[in-house]
This record gives structure tokens, C-alpha cells and sequence, in this order.
């Protein structure tokens, strides 16, 4: 299950839950992406959240609090054990997103790709996961999806185009997770709502 978040240096575990925390501390809202999930399902219906690439769980455990049922998955082993001891009560899911058909099927009303998701999937993977996550959202269900916006990795019209073949329509877009208006020449971040057919 090699991604390229496996590549990165990036803390892993106990040391990136840490940074949360440390900004918490400091009086920071670190609840943006359980923010914005809130308000699309008080908006459009629905309890049921997919965290796709949930990472030590932050959002999910969030989410949680707040009464929504939610599957956490995340192909990084050492991400999961920090979330399974912050939640045990939560559904971890050790799994890779393009083979979700092997590990999650359940049906949701929304699946959250937070925290970069979809451009550390392996190159070439992305069409394959917003496959597993169409077949795993009801009708009209949504796919909210947040990541930086570099030349060297997956583009946004890029990532629009393999929505559209996954049968997704674009619902709306923002350059934050508090819906600060997109720009498309200044934004170097997007937060992509997508509604299934």
C-alpha cells in the first residue's frame, strides 16, 4: 500500500497528532474540514461519513463528537494507531483507496479527502479512488476534497475532469476551509465540493 505520503518526511503518528494539538493550545480553530462537513450535511441531508486518508483520525474524531456516524480509512499503519487509541470506539479502516471495495461497504452521504489526499495517492491511482468512493455514496451524496495546488502534482482541472468521469458534478469551490472565495490565478489551495449523479 506505498503512497507518496510514504516519501514524504513529514511526521507520522503521535508527532503529527502533536502539531494539532500544539495549535489547539495556542487558542487555533483546528476543526475547519468538520466545520465545513457540518454545515454541507445540515444543508443537503445525511450522518454517514467516509474520512478517506483520515490520517490519526483529528476529523473523523470530530466529526464523531458531534454525532455523525463516520469509517475512518488510511493506507499509513502509524497514523491509524494514534487514531485507534484516541478512538477506539471509531471503525479504522487499514485499507488503500483504490481497493476500498476489499475493506469498506458500507454506503455514505459524504466522503471527506482532507489533509492532501489526492495528491499523495501514487500518480496515475486518482481515477481509481474517486472510483471506490462513487460506489460508496448514495445519489446526490458528496465528495469534499481539499489539497494544494502545485505544478507538479495533480491539477485541479485534472482532478475535475476524473470527477466528471466518475459521475460527480462540481457543487462548489473555495480557496479555504472556512469558504474563502476561490481565485483561480492567486489560490495555491482548493476545496472541492462534487456531488455524485
Amino acid at each position: 500500500m506505498a503512497t507518496r505520503w510514504d516519501d514524504t518526511q513529514a511526521p507520522k503518528g503521535d508527532d503529527y497528532d502533536e502539531r494539532w494539538q500544539h495549535l489547539a493550545a495556542t487558542g487555533q480553530n483546528i476543526h475547519g474540514e468538520a466545520d465545513l462537513v457540518e454545515t454541507l450535511l445540515h444543508d443537503h441531508g445525511g450522518q454517514r461519513v467516509l474520512d478517506a486518508g483520515c490520517g490519526t483520525g483529528r476529523v473523523a474524531l470530530e466529526l464523531r463528537r458531534r454525532g455523525f456516524a463516520v469509517v475512518g480509512v488510511d493506507a499509513d499503519d502509524t497514523m491509524l494507531a494514534t487514531a485507534r487509541r484516541n478512538g477506539p470506539d471509531v471503525a479504522w479502516v487499514l485499507a488503500d483507496l483504490t481497493t476500498l471495495d476489499h475493506h469498506v461497504d458500507s454506503e455514505f452521504d459524504l466522503a471527506l479527502l482532507a489533509g492532501n489526499v489526492m495528491i499523495f495517492v501514487d500518480p496515475g491511482t486518482e481515477d481509481a479512488v474517486l472510483a471506490q468512493l462513487a460506489e460508496r455514496l448514495t445519489p446526490g451524496g458528496l465528495l469534499v476534497a481539499g489539497f494544494s495546488l502545485r505544478d507538479d502534482r495533480l491539477t485541479l482541472a485534472d482532478y475535475d475532469r476524473l470527477a466528471a468521469r466518475n459521475g460527480f458534478d462540481l457543487h462548489a469551490r473555495w480557496s479555504t476551509w472556512d469558504r474563502e472565495p476561490f481565485d483561480a490565478d492567486s489560490a495555491d489551495y482548493a476545496v472541492s465540493v462534487h456531488r455524485r449523479r
